[in-house]
């Protein structure tokens, strides 16, 4: 019962943070370096407490693993201004659902029951059919995204998309490297937080073309701190994923952790009041629920 709630905290974490980081605003570098500040004071905390068993393979992965987290948050935070946060989590959280369940199976040696094979078969069928669902075009979030500086309707609508898909597969590294290199959960937390503020100052000056300070968006601005808010539910949810992945396994701890499609879809919805047509409203809430409950079943082949 303790490893399936660590698994749930990060839910609420990962959900949590994309609503608040598109309330407080700013640009992407804002955002990112938000993100991945207050990762690393937890993570000083936590070396503190555990010492850090160092290795040359804790490093890199570490490396990995932060630099995928950082591309892949600096990719969907991009979307989030294109496609919204209702419509961009559920199509992110159905692909990692599907790759990190694929590196489970095929790596890890987990589902090997024939009828865990079989629940995590139907699961994954489930979750695809619902990526297709949230990923279909809403004729008002086309023509909302065409209003938009730099946007041309079907073409914004295909370069959000492609963000959340590179960002999804750069996540699935981020998901389960420590369970690759099988390294320990708390070992790996300050490598890797060393390496996400690092990779996120580094994209943060090129989104930004350098500008270090000056402004409220430039990368030191005021809203990077403001943003530190989203990134401390981030750090709180990124040590929980990393202790339920090594407690669950890749493809529970994971799955379990992508329950957060519910809270920031409806975040999305009610916090961010984003437009969505009948027709768009259906597409997603059915695509949503289908990712969760298909999430749900990969989370059964563990018992």
């Amino acid at each position: 019962m303790l490893a399936i709630l660590v698994g749930l905290v990060p839910a609420f974490g990962f959900g949590l943070m994309g609503c608040v980081s598109q309330l407080v605003g700013g640009s992407v570098a804002n955002k990112q370096l938000g993100l991945a500040l207050p990762t690393l004071p937890l993570a000083l905390v936590m070396s503190l407490v555990r010492p850090v068993a160092w290795s040359s393979g804790l490093v890199v992965a570490a490396a990995i693993d932060g630099i995928a987290w950082s591309a892949s948050e600096a990719l969907l935070l991009y979307s989030f201004g294109i496609l919204g946060v209702s419509r961009s989590v559920p199509v992110s959280t159905g692909v990692q659902l599907l790759g990190t369940s694929a590196i489970g199976v095929l790596f890890l040696g987990e589902w090997r029951g024939q009828s865990q094979l079989a629940l995590g078969l139907l699961a994954l069928v489930l979750v695809a059919a619902g990526v297709v669902l949230c990923s279909r075009e809403d004729a008002s979030a086309i023509e909302s995204a065409a209003s938009r500086p730099g946007h041309e309707g079907w073409s914004a609508n295909a370069r959000g998309m492609a963000c959340v898909m590179l960002s999804a597969g750069l996540s699935v590294a981020y998901a389960s490297t420590s369970s690759i290199f099988a390294v320990d959960a708390l070992d790996l937390l300050l490598p890797q937080s060393l390496f996400m503020v690092a990779s996120s100052f580094a994209i943060g000056l090129v989104s930004s073309k350098g500008r270090l300070v000056g402004s409220p968006e430039a990368v030191l601005g005021r809203k990077t701190w403001e943003n530190m808010l989203a990134g401390a539910l981030f750090a709180i949810a990124n040590a929980c994923v990393l202790l339920s992945n090594q407690m669950n396994g890749l493809a529970v701890g994971w799955t379990l952790a992508q329950m957060n499609v519910i809270v920031s879809t409806v975040g999305g919805l009610v916090l961010l009041h984003e437009h969505r047509s009948a027709r768009g409203l259906a597409f997603v809430v059915t695509g949503m629920a289908l990712v969760a409950f298909g999430g749900v079943l990969i989370g059964l082949t563990k018992a």
